[in-house]
């Protein structure tokens, strides 16, 4: 019998893997299924990308293998991108990699700098691409609790001294996935101080930085002093130009640190696909005109939402980015539960707090990827599920 590797085993489960069979089991049924689980917009991308790719399908050399390097322009207009949003300036040849998606980058980059006994901090409730890659990578992965308390901040002078003695790694990513929470500056200086101090790597992930609302504007890592020495910074088009399955994102840091994870991609992958870069290309030289209407979308879906929540009497605060609302259950009420009976009663899909970790209980997730009318109509399902459900006197876990 073929039995997988410890570091395979270790992987948790995801909570709610019967959710797609679920869906499936209704849309055949003629339930009007309204999902708002993955982050994965409903808008086209921007046609300028659109026409780009279509020109670089029609290109030869567009078929052949990418590498690492990839298509120089790509690296240019990354480049380019980051110094006009953030004044950031980066070498394209040495200091800018292409990536199959940030999630790619951020999963493979443990495998530069952690052996056995190695620490990565990992923010919960996150993205599981950060304790994935630790596992996989055989490091030792010391989940840090973000509470709403602390503003979701993950403060590194809290753990523990033992543990940030052996601590190679930590993840970051304001504005944040599932939470919304943003950084301010000074929390930014003190996060880069603490990893210069002990010589720990930043892996910061900047996948929402351009879905900002209410004149809000994120920042970079690269805007603080010393950053360069500590930090990679991912950056991804899924989100910001409706580009999640085109699957293209790059990472910016310092030659040594870039040409680490370049080695090591060497041997995993071939580079993004070639026609994608040439199409992304087209999206970061016209960023800040083709961001804007997908931006203007999301505020009109957030500003819905967060009015139909609380109408509906949930507790949420309006978040100045990303595109999602996290959302907050009475007591007592489980959210993996609570997620399973409103997609079988009322046919909305939220993702459960504890999807994204134990220290995510308490909460769902809503994702703005419907428009305003459809979001407000499956707020009113999940309204009513919470309203049955306390009106039965029955825990939804009896239920579900």
């Amino acid at each position: 019998m073929i039995t997988p590797s410890r570091r395979a085993m270790a992987l948790p489960g995801y909570p709610l893997a019967e959710i797609p069979g679920i869906k499936r089991r209704l849309l055949a049924a003629g339930v009007d299924v309204i999902d708002l689980g993955a982050g994965d917009n409903d808008t086209p991308p921007p046609g300028p990308v659109l026409e780009a790719m279509h020109q670089a399908i029609d290109d030869p050399a567009m078929s052949k293998y990418g590498f690492q390097q990839g298509l120089a322009d790509f690296r240019r207009a990354a480049a380019d991108y980051l110094e006009r949003r953030f004044g950031a300036v980066f070498e394209p040849a040495g200091e800018i990699l292409p990536l199959i998606g940030s999630k790619e980058g951020l999963a493979h980059l443990p495998l530069l700098v952690l052996d056995p006994g190695d620490v990565a901090v990992v923010p919960e409730p996150g993205y599981q691409a950060y304790l994935g890659g630790t596992l996989l990578a055989c490091g030792e992965p010391h989940v840090y609790p973000l509470r709403a308390e602390e503003g979701f901040l993950l403060e590194l002078e809290r753990v523990p001294k033992a543990v940030l003695a052996r601590t190679r790694l930590v993840f970051a990513n304001y504005p944040n996935n599932p939470t919304t929470a943003v950084a301010s500056r000074e929390y930014l200086e003190r996060l880069v101080a603490t990893c210069r101090r002990h010589d720990i790597l930043l892996a910061y992930d900047n996948a929402y930085c351009d879905l900002t609302f209410d004149g809000y504007v994120a920042p970079s890592i690269f805007e603080v002093p010393g950053a360069r020495e500590i930090a990679i910074e991912f950056h991804s088009l899924s989100k910001s130009f409706s580009m999640t399955g085109w699957r293209i994102g790059f990472a910016a840091g310092n030659p040594e640190l870039i040409g680490g994870l370049t080695r090591i991609k060497t041997y995993t992958d071939t580079g993004p696909f070639l026609a994608v870069q040439r199409a992304a290309v087209a999206a970061l030289d016209h960023a800040e005109s083709l961001v804007e209407p997908v931006r203007a979308e999301l505020d009109l879906r957030r500003q819905a939402g967060v009015a139909a929540l609380r109408a509906a009497g949930f507790v949420v605060d309006s978040p100045l980015a990303a595109m999602y609302l996290w959302v907050r259950l009475p007591a007592g009420v489980p959210s993996g539960p609570f997620a399973l009976r409103v997609l079988e009663t009322e046919g909305v899909v939220v993702l459960p707090g504890r999807a994204f970790g134990p220290a995510g209980e308490g909460y769902f997730r809503i994702a703005l990827t419907v428009g305003p009318d459809r979001l407000r109509e499956a707020i009113a399902r999940v309204g009513r599920t919470l309203v049955e459900a306390g009106a039965e006197g029955i825990s939804v876990a009896a239920s579900a």
